[in-house]
């Protein structure tokens, strides 16, 4: 069973203890991502509802968030191998094995991300915010080493394409038979000494302004 299939189960309640029809009374067009967020919202509120002792939002720590990661775990379907597994690090095992189903470090930085959102937009600080504590921090970090070793998988973060750097034109003062300032030749970039002359080249303005 995956993260969206148990957080879809309990979807009937908000985190305050009010219906979630009260919610989606309002007949708006939410993206997948906002219906996703409010089902993961109001699975955590059942969550903190079901704990024993049962737990109120104001008082969730970070290390309650790290013990609703792991609560998650027995939904997942991922397979995570033992380092005394044959297959430790094989990212295409050729047999089955006994290892257990955990879910996706990528599932659960989504998740955690859609969590820290949803806080704060309920009336949550940031600086209350336990989805961003440190600990939830090192413990998805440590997820992802533990899994992309066990699994045979890097992850690697998209790197952006930084923005090619235009090349100015240099500026070449031009002087007429009689030896005054006639213009400035403006050469193009990457042109070559034999066409420097030609005219789809340069462009000449007036010395004088």
């Amino acid at each position: 069973m995956s993260v969206a299939t148990i957080l879809n189960q309990f979807n009937s309640s908000d985190i305050n203890g009010a219906p979630s029809d009260n919610i989606g009374s309002q007949k708006t067009s939410l993206s997948r991502y906002e219906s996703q967020k409010r089902r993961d919202w109001n699975t955590f509120g059942q969550y903190l509802r079901n704990h024993k002792p049962p737990l109120v939002l104001s008082r969730c720590s970070g290390a309650h968030i790290l013990e609703f990661l792991k609560y998650l775990d027995q939904f997942g379907k991922t397979k995570v191998h033992n380092t005394t597994c044959l297959f430790f690090g094989h990212p295409h095992p050729p047999a089955p094995c006994s290892c257990p189903l955990k879910q996706a470090w990528g599932s659960l930085d989504a998740l955690v991300g859609r969590l820290r959102a949803a806080f704060e937009e309920n009336g949550g600080t940031p600086e209350a915010n336990p989805f961003g504590a440190r600990a939830v921090r090192l413990y998805l970090r440590e997820v992802r080493d533990s899994q992309a070793k066990a699994r045979g998988i890097a992850y690697e973060k998209k790197k952006r394409k930084k923005p090619q750097k235009q090349v100015e034109a240099p500026l070449i003062e031009e002087h007429d038979e009689d030896g005054n300032g006639g213009g400035i030749m403006i050469m193009a970039a990457g042109s070559s000494g034999a066409d420097r002359n030609s005219v789809g080249n340069r462009i000449s303005l007036p010395a004088c302004f």
